[in-house]
C-alpha cells in the first residue's frame, strides 16, 4: 500500500544491529548508508547522518561515499551525497536533518545558507535538474 512507503514494517528486526567485524580486509571494513534515493535512473541521492553539529565522517565512510557518486556521475546522470547532522534523541526524522555539506560533481560543498534541512535540499535539487516526480 502507497501510505505504508517509508515506514519501518518490523521495529523488532530494525532494531537489530549489524555487526561487520567478520568482514575485515586489512583495514579495510564495510561501511553503511543511511538513506539512497534513485530519482528515475537521473538524480541518485546519498545521505549519511551523524548525532550533533561538529561530526564528521570517517575516512573510509567517505571515500566509499565519494567514489560511488564519482562512478555514477555522468552527462545523463547526477550523484550527490549529503552530509547531515541532527540532535534527534529518539528516533530520527532524516528529512529534517540539518546538511553541513554535501559531495557533488567530484567535490564537497557547504550550503549558503545555515539550518538548510534535508528535504528542503532534495527539492532544489530536482527543481534545478527539472525533474518532475
Amino acid at each position: 500500500m502507497e501510505a505504508d512507503r517509508g515506514i519501518i514494517k518490523n521495529a523488532d528486526y530494525f532494531s537489530q544491529p549489524v555487526l561487520f567485524h567478520g568482514l575485515r580486509f586489512g583495514r579495510i571494513t564495510p561501511t553503511d548508508i543511511d538513506g539512497v534515493i534513485d530519482f528515475k535512473n537521473k538524480l541518485f541521492i546519498f545521505i549519511e547522518t551523524k548525532h550533533g553539529i561538529n561530526t564528521e565522517l570517517q575516512t573510509g565512510q567517505r571515500l566509499a561515499l565519494e567514489r560511488i557518486a564519482t562512478a555514477i556521475q555522468s552527462d545523463t546522470k547526477e550523484a550527490i551525497v549529503f552530509f547531515t547532522w541532527h540532535d534527534f534523541t529518539g528516533e530520527i526524522d532524516l528529512a529534517n536533518t540539518i546538511i553541513s555539506k554535501y559531495y557533488y560533481r567530484n567535490k564537497w560543498h557547504y550550503p549558503k545558507l545555515n539550518n538548510i534541512k534535508l528535504i528542503d535540499a532534495i527539492n532544489g535539487m530536482l527543481i534545478k535538474l527539472n525533474i518532475i516526480i
